[in-house]
Protein backbone atom coordinates (compact mmCIF):
# COMPACT_ATOMS: atom_id res chain seq x y z
CA UNK A 1 0.00 0.00 0.00
CA UNK A 2 1.38 3.35 -0.98
CA UNK A 3 0.75 6.45 1.09
CA UNK A 4 1.65 10.10 0.64
CA UNK A 5 2.60 12.26 3.57
CA UNK A 6 1.62 15.82 2.68
CA UNK A 7 3.74 18.49 4.34
CA UNK A 8 1.93 21.78 4.91
CA UNK A 9 3.55 25.08 4.17
CA UNK A 10 4.18 27.80 6.74
CA UNK A 11 4.64 31.56 6.48
CA UNK A 12 8.43 31.02 6.72
CA UNK A 13 8.41 28.54 3.85
CA UNK A 14 6.21 30.87 1.79
CA UNK A 15 8.82 33.62 2.33
CA UNK A 16 11.45 31.28 0.86
CA UNK A 17 13.15 30.18 4.09
CA UNK A 18 14.64 26.78 3.37
CA UNK A 19 15.20 25.45 6.89
CA UNK A 20 18.09 25.00 9.28
CA UNK A 21 21.06 22.68 9.06
CA UNK A 22 19.55 20.68 11.94
CA UNK A 23 16.23 20.30 10.13
CA UNK A 24 18.01 19.07 7.00
CA UNK A 25 20.08 16.61 9.03
CA UNK A 26 17.01 15.33 10.90
CA UNK A 27 14.97 14.91 7.71
CA UNK A 28 17.86 13.17 5.98
CA UNK A 29 18.19 10.74 8.92
CA UNK A 30 14.42 10.06 8.78
CA UNK A 31 14.54 9.41 5.03
CA UNK A 32 17.58 7.15 5.45
CA UNK A 33 15.75 5.17 8.14
CA UNK A 34 12.79 4.68 5.78
CA UNK A 35 15.15 3.78 2.94
CA UNK A 36 16.90 1.12 5.05
CA UNK A 37 13.47 -0.26 6.06
CA UNK A 38 12.56 -0.51 2.37
CA UNK A 39 9.51 1.76 2.57
CA UNK A 40 10.81 5.06 1.11
CA UNK A 41 9.64 5.64 -2.48
CA UNK A 42 10.10 9.37 -3.04
CA UNK A 43 10.04 12.72 -1.34
CA UNK A 44 10.51 16.31 -2.40
CA UNK A 45 10.13 19.83 -1.11
CA UNK A 46 8.29 22.41 -3.16
CA UNK A 47 9.12 26.01 -3.94
CA UNK A 48 6.86 28.64 -2.34
CA UNK A 49 3.58 29.39 -4.07
CA UNK A 50 5.04 32.71 -5.27
CA UNK A 51 6.81 30.62 -7.92
CA UNK A 52 3.68 28.61 -8.74
CA UNK A 53 0.41 28.98 -10.59
CA UNK A 54 -3.13 27.65 -10.42
CA UNK A 55 -5.42 26.81 -13.32
CA UNK A 56 -9.19 26.96 -12.84
CA UNK A 57 -11.74 25.73 -15.37
CA UNK A 58 -14.04 28.69 -16.02
CA UNK A 59 -16.48 29.38 -18.84
CA UNK A 60 -15.08 26.59 -20.99
CA UNK A 61 -11.40 27.42 -20.65
CA UNK A 62 -8.49 27.19 -18.23
CA UNK A 63 -7.76 30.45 -16.45
CA UNK A 64 -4.26 30.61 -14.99
CA UNK A 65 -3.44 32.67 -11.91
CA UNK A 66 0.14 33.15 -10.81
CA UNK A 67 1.10 32.76 -7.13
CA UNK A 68 1.53 33.55 -4.34
CA UNK A 69 -1.59 32.08 -2.79
CA UNK A 70 -1.50 33.59 0.68
CA UNK A 71 -5.30 33.48 0.98
CA UNK A 72 -5.27 29.68 1.16
CA UNK A 73 -4.60 27.84 4.41
CA UNK A 74 -4.14 24.55 2.55
CA UNK A 75 -0.73 25.12 0.95
CA UNK A 76 1.60 22.17 0.44
CA UNK A 77 5.36 22.53 0.99
CA UNK A 78 6.41 18.98 0.14
CA UNK A 79 5.60 15.31 0.18
CA UNK A 80 6.95 11.88 1.00
CA UNK A 81 5.69 8.67 -0.59
CA UNK A 82 6.06 5.42 1.31
CA UNK A 83 5.14 1.84 0.42
CA UNK A 84 4.06 -0.11 3.50
CA UNK A 85 1.95 -3.13 4.38
CA UNK A 86 -0.85 -1.29 6.19
CA UNK A 87 -2.33 2.03 7.25
CA UNK A 88 -1.08 1.33 10.77
CA UNK A 89 2.49 1.00 9.51
CA UNK A 90 2.10 4.26 7.58
CA UNK A 91 0.94 5.95 10.78
CA UNK A 92 3.98 4.55 12.63
CA UNK A 93 6.25 6.25 10.09
CA UNK A 94 4.20 9.44 10.32
CA UNK A 95 4.75 9.50 14.09
CA UNK A 96 8.53 9.31 13.51
CA UNK A 97 8.52 12.57 11.53
CA UNK A 98 11.37 14.76 12.87
CA UNK A 99 10.10 17.07 15.59
CA UNK A 100 12.51 19.79 14.42
CA UNK A 101 10.54 19.87 11.15
CA UNK A 102 7.24 20.58 12.95
CA UNK A 103 7.73 24.31 13.46
CA UNK A 104 4.89 25.07 15.85
CA UNK A 105 2.23 23.47 18.05
CA UNK A 106 -0.71 22.40 15.95
CA UNK A 107 1.43 21.77 12.86
CA UNK A 108 -0.23 18.79 11.18
CA UNK A 109 0.98 16.39 8.51
CA UNK A 110 -1.62 14.71 6.31
CA UNK A 111 -1.55 11.03 5.38
CA UNK A 112 -3.38 9.92 2.24
CA UNK A 113 -3.47 6.49 0.64
CA UNK A 114 -2.58 6.48 -3.05
CA UNK A 115 -5.14 4.88 -5.33
CA UNK A 116 -4.23 1.72 -7.25
CA UNK A 117 -5.67 0.67 -10.60
CA UNK A 118 -7.84 -1.92 -8.83
CA UNK A 119 -9.52 0.85 -6.82
CA UNK A 120 -11.18 2.29 -9.95
CA UNK A 121 -13.35 -0.73 -10.74
CA UNK A 122 -14.58 -1.85 -14.14
CA UNK A 123 -14.52 1.67 -15.60
CA UNK A 124 -10.75 1.32 -15.86
CA UNK A 125 -10.88 -1.35 -18.55
CA UNK A 126 -8.06 -3.85 -19.18
CA UNK A 127 -7.03 -1.75 -22.19
CA UNK A 128 -6.87 1.43 -20.12
CA UNK A 129 -4.96 -0.42 -17.36
CA UNK A 130 -2.42 -1.62 -19.93
CA UNK A 131 -1.97 1.92 -21.29
CA UNK A 132 -1.58 3.19 -17.70
CA UNK A 133 1.13 0.62 -16.99
CA UNK A 134 2.96 1.54 -20.22
CA UNK A 135 2.88 5.20 -19.17
CA UNK A 136 4.31 4.30 -15.74
CA UNK A 137 7.17 2.37 -17.35
CA UNK A 138 7.95 5.36 -19.59
CA UNK A 139 7.72 7.74 -16.64
CA UNK A 140 10.20 5.59 -14.69
CA UNK A 141 12.59 5.78 -17.67
CA UNK A 142 12.19 9.55 -17.73
CA UNK A 143 12.90 9.77 -13.99
CA UNK A 144 16.00 7.58 -14.37
CA UNK A 145 17.37 9.99 -17.02
CA UNK A 146 16.72 12.76 -14.48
Amino acid sequence: MRFMILVPSTPLIERGTMGTEQQFADMQAYNEEMLKAGVFVDGEGLHPTSKGARAAWQAGEWVVTDGPFAESKELVAGFTIIDVSSREEALEWLRKWPVSCAPEPGYALELRQILRAEDFGDELTPELREREEQMRVEAARNAARG
